[in-house]
Formats: C-alpha cells, structure tokens, sequence
C-alpha cells in the first residue's frame, strides 16, 4: 500500500490557539481544568475555552455572529492547518469531520441564538465545507469518543486506496450542560481534576476543544511522520460499559501492528485514553498487558484537557506527534499511585526518550476501540 503522511496540525484549546501554544503549557504541567460554575446545577471542574479570546481570534476570519461556538473552534483549527500545507484543496482532497454531539448545545432554545435544526451533524458539515470552498461532500465520522482517532485511520484508508490524493481532518466537541448531564447520570464525573490510572481516580472531567490535521500521500519534509498502521474493533459488550477482558482494544492494536509489521518492543510510546473511569483504565490496563505493551511509556492527556470527546482522539494524536518530533516524554498528569490490577509504565515525570514509534488508542461508548501507529522517518539531505 502507499504510504501515507500526517503534516500540518492545529489545536484550539483552553491551554492556547496553536498547538505549539498547547506544548509550551504541558510541558509546564500546566491543565486547562478549573472549576466551574454556569454549566449545570452544580460547580464541577471542567476545561472551558474562554469566548471572547475565541471571538476575538475568529474575527481574522469571520463574523463570530453568524456561527456557534463550535463552528468557530473548529474553523478556526482548520484555518490554520490549511495555512500550513504545501497542497491546496482540489478534487481530490478529502474533508473528514469527526465529533461525538455537535452543535447539540442549540437545542437549547433558552440559550441559543440559533434554530435547532444547526443540531444536525450534516449541517455542521456543510457549514464548514462551504466556509473553505471545499469540492467534496465532507465525510462525517461520529463514533463516540474514538471518532477523533478513528477519523485518521479512514482518511488512510481513503487515500491509500486512491480515493483521495491528501485529507483535511477536522474534529471538535464543547462542553454542554447536555453532556455533563449525561455523565452525571453514570454518575462518571470526578469531584475533583481526573487522574487516571491512579488509586484515587473517581471519573472522567469533561473538557472541549477543537484540532486539524493534514494527510497526503506525498512526503516533502525532511522530518516526517508516517501512519503506519491502524485497527478498529467493537467488543459488543455494553451501550457504556468497556469490555473487563480488553477485547476490542487488544484486537485493534493487533491489526494495526499486523498492518505495520512491527512487534511490540518497537513501540516507544503509548498516548492512551485513560479517562480516569475506573472501568477504562482497568480495561486499558489488560488489554496493553495482554499486548505485551505494559513496560511501554504512556500516558495520559486528559489531566489537561478533560475529556473532549470526539476531539480527543485527534488532539492526543498531535501531542504524540510533537512527543516525537521533540524526543520528549510529557507527564501524566494527575497520576501519584499506580490503582489498576497490572503493570503500566504510566510517565510520573517529563523526560527525554528516543521515540520512533508511537501507538495511539481510543475506547468509546457502544464497545468502540481504535488505535493507530505512527512512526518517524528522517529523509536523507
């Protein structure tokens, strides 16, 4: 198959606009999370973009008036990894959306300036597919919360099967009193800052944020990223439930290492999803042993970030991808006492490391798991 390149990257966060802004702050331990008080009937902690640095910051290309706050981030995002690019969009550029809810906060009607209908994903689609003049239908990938993830490995596919000659992906979810609800439900939100994988995690705290990614199938750069590998499998176990055995995830590891051809002591880290549930992590944490990966360094982002839905999977994957490109090890943050059955090397403290290769996962509702291989490649002068 053709190989196939990930580039230009953005994210739009509550820790900055840019995803170098992003890096400067974790590298600092810093965490977007606060605690907040205006999005349901109680204060809980949850990272939140500010809206006036977001309106100010759309204006350079847009009227904040006319689109939701969503739309704006992900634009936003995107505007600045086209930017970057040394391809222009044509004919044979893909459009990939990935998000878990959407613009669902204008079902407010209480609240939102816009008509309800905005709610429908598709519309979301358009809205962004019109804003930058793109000549294909956009491809929607909503999958719970490895929609991010799950977005790279079908823009691959699409170009390595000659659909496409090079992909914009674009994914974001907001934080609504929607979907804190829904977690409260499960009784899932944590009291305090997440900390996954550690003894004294509670829950997952909710976060939002927006990311952009370029993929070609042409390699121009002298330090480059390839995507070497991908799977996606669905355990069938639970509507919310992960799998306790790790099926889904232990297979979608394997068929991306099958696809890369690589064992498990060439990966040199692990950006897992570790949402601080107690259930994920534990699932995680068997399904990496039973990959031969638990001595791995890993960790994970949502210490900063909060969970972000279907944006995490994809802002997870440019911090990997800056992990390598820097050699740098970056804290998982929230962790002090390992609290899963099995052994994780789950990274207590920033530190340099050669990594190569790179291993991204995601598990989400209705049994979903994906994970994606990335490797560095150095071209001769």
């Amino acid at each position: 198959m053709k190989p196939v390149f990930i580039t230009a990257n953005n994210i739009i966060s509550p820790l900055g606009f840019t995803s170098e802004d992003n890096i400067i702050q974790i590298e600092k331990d810093k965490s977007g999370i606060v605690l907040q008080d205006n999005i349901g009937a109680l204060p809980c902690y949850a990272s939140i973009i500010n809206d006036e640095l977001l309106n100010s910051a759309f204006k350079q290309i847009g009227s904040p008036e006319s689109y939701t706050k969503l739309e704006k981030m992900m634009m936003l995002s995107l505007q600045d990894t086209i930017m970057k690019t040394d391809f222009s969009i044509s004919d044979r550029t893909a459009l990939v959306i990935a998000t878990t809810k959407g613009n669902i906060d204008v079902l407010n009607t209480k609240t939102s300036n816009f008509s309800p209908d905005r709610a429908y994903i598709s519309i979301l689609g358009e809205k962004i597919r019109n804003f930058f003049g793109f000549d294909n239908e956009p491809i929607i990938i909503s999958n719970a919360c490895v929609s991010g993830i799950l977005s790279v490995a079908v823009a691959k596919r699409l170009i390595q099967n000659n659909f496409y000659d090079n992909a914009f992906i674009v994914a974001g979810d907001i934080v609504s009193e929607f979907t804190l609800s829904g977690f409260q439900s499960f009784q899932a939100i944590s009291e305090k800052p997440c900390k996954p994988y550690s003894k004294h995690r509670n829950g997952i705290t909710i976060g939002e944020a927006a990311a952009a990614v370029a993929i070609t199938n042409q390699n121009n750069s002298k330090h480059s990223i390839q995507i070497i590998g991908d799977g996606s499998h669905n355990d069938a176990n639970h509507i919310s439930g992960p799998s306790r055995d790790g099926e889904g995830l232990f297979l979608s590891i394997q068929s991306a290492m099958e696809e890369a051809e690589i064992a498990p002591s060439n990966i040199d880290y692990i950006s897992a999803h570790g949402t601080a549930t107690l259930y994920n992590d534990e699932m995680e944490t068997i399904a990496f042993n039973r990959a031969k990966l638990e001595n791995v360094p890993l960790n994970s982002l949502k210490g900063y970030y909060g969970h972000t839905l279907g944006a995490s999977g994809l802002l997870e994957s440019i911090i990997g991808l800056h992990s390598m490109k820097n050699n740098m090890l970056y804290t998982s943050l929230g962790m002090d006492e390992l609290g899963v059955s099995m052994p994780l090397n789950v990274i207590q403290k920033k530190k340099k490391a050669e990594i190569k290769v790179c291993l991204k996962t995601a598990s989400g509702f209705g049994g979903s798991n994906t994970a994606v291989l990335f490797k560095k490649l150095t071209l001769e002068k």
